[in-house]
């Protein structure tokens, strides 16, 4: 494990049992690394011209640093926890954008082969939403390996690590989820 990793998984721990501090030390260490997830979130179509990637790390830190109870045992977690913020964070955006323009009259929605290019507007990001919180209800697994491949940008050896299980699964379950999702937003 390279010395950094170490690092930040040590940090990680220390945070997760209270050391506030752990986190003053965690920010410049993972910054870059948060603003280049930002970026593809918005680069994808996860946002908007109005929002950008600092902005976007900058509220998921004050999401994350006012949280209790966080155990991390690893850096894959944390990212894990730091997509579901920023994909939150973003679907507010798209409600608040969407609420705007009330009832906005969209075209049908499409979920490409490659989930991460799908939304190009606020209502397609909030169907995609309501579809993977459905998923969640009917398989909590594959929605959360869709939402740490997808909006964390974990590989699927990250996420195998990280869910302690092996990666033909984290295919399999990939392929299955994306199935789903697709019949669901063409509905």
């Amino acid at each position: 494990m390279p010395a950094e990793r170490h690092e930040v998984t040590q940090l990680l721990m220390c945070w997760s049992k209270g050391d506030r501090a752990a986190l003053d030390r965690l920010t410049p260490i993972l910054y870059d690394e948060l603003r280049r997830l930002a970026a593809a979130h918005l680069r994808r179509g996860f946002g908007s011209e109005t929002i950008q990637p600092t902005g976007l790390v900058h509220e998921a830190y004050l999401k994350l640093a006012h949280q209790d109870s966080l155990e991390f045992q690893n850096r894959a977690q944390f990212f894990g926890l730091a997509a579901q913020v920023m994909r939150t964070i973003l679907v507010d955006h798209a409600r608040s954008k969407s609420a705007a323009k009330r009832g906005g009259g969209g075209a049908p929605l499409t979920l490409r082969d490659n989930l991460a290019a799908a939304p190009q507007s606020a209502n397609e990001i909030l169907a995609l939403h309501d579809a993977l919180e459905a998923l969640a209800l009917q398989d909590e697994r594959k929605a959360k390996i869709v939402e740490m491949r997808y909006f964390g940008g974990m590989t699927a050896q990250e996420i195998a690590d990280t869910l302690d299980i092996s990666l033909a699964t984290i295919g399999r379950e990939i392929r299955v989820a994306h199935a789903w999702l697709l019949r669901r937003m063409q509905q």
